[in-house]
């Protein structure tokens, strides 16, 4: 279904579709929801291809664009989308103030992966912009008979969020969850939060939880597994910085 070599495109249902970047090492996945009046794209990968090309091959609605966190591998197809919304704990990150520099930012991106010989990497800026709408917890986008909620589950990063659909069951996780190994040891992530919010959307009744990257094919109960790794951790005393790789199987933590 991809028109650009770059993305893999999924249908997850008549309404919603995955487009992945599985090319790069990181396997980034952005989400389009379609509603009767709009789109929702949850996320916009890394910059790399003609994003808002796939996106308009898959809906002839208006889309507007939204971010589970204001990293630099979610961030990179908003220059395409005017229309986004950003967690206001993270606006700074927006304005020019992430912590990572572009060289290392260029080393990533060019790692273990071939990217098109038309993309200069050596040109490439992390993008910057200024959010259309602030998302805070609870608020929801109307898509016009979809209702998506935003979600403030911090620990990853400080303004993550992720995006239940109650109607539906369907749980956009970002990066607070995924098979692989998950982050909470830059001096941005909280330990103790992300265990805060795994508590949190475990509670959910989710029926499908789609990831900010890897495989799609996880099982809410994956939520629980992490949710009760980390309360042994906190028990033993290990849910914190420098802590190191704490390894569980299908996936681990770094703290």
């Amino acid at each position: 279904m991809a028109r650009d070599p770059w993305f893999t495109v999924e249908r997850l249902d008549e309404e919603t579709f995955a487009v992945s970047e599985y090319r790069h090492w990181e396997e980034t996945h952005c989400y389009l929801l379609c509603g009767r009046e709009r789109g929702l794209l949850i996320d916009a990968g890394l910059g790399v291809g003609d994003l808002r090309g796939e996106v308009e091959g898959l809906t002839g609605l208006p889309v507007v664009a939204a971010v589970t966190h204001v990293h630099w591998d979610h961030i990179g197809g908003f220059r395409q989308f005017p229309h986004f919304f950003a967690p206001a704990e993270e606006l700074d990150w927006l304005r020019g103030a992430f912590p990572l520099p572009v060289k290392t930012i260029r080393n990533m991106l060019s790692d273990r992966c071939a990217l098109p010989e038309s993309f200069d990497v050596g040109g490439y800026e992390l993008f910057q912009g200024e959010p259309t709408r602030l998302l805070s917890d609870g608020d929801v986008v109307d898509l016009g008979g979809r209702r998506i909620e935003a979600l403030h589950t911090p620990g990853h990063s400080p303004g993550h969020l992720c995006f239940w659909e109650p109607e539906r069951g369907y749980l956009f996780t970002g990066d607070l969850v995924y098979r692989g190994t998950l982050y909470a040891d830059y001096p941005s992530t909280d330990p103790e939060a992300y265990l805060a919010s795994l508590e949190r959307i475990a509670a959910l009744p989710a029926r499908r939880l789609f990831p900010g990257h890897h495989a799609l094919d996880i099982a809410p109960e994956l939520v629980v597994r992490m949710r009760d790794a980390l309360r042994a951790l906190k028990a033993g005393g290990k849910l914190r910085h420098g802590a190191g790789v704490q390894d569980f199987g299908d996936w681990s933590i770094a703290l």
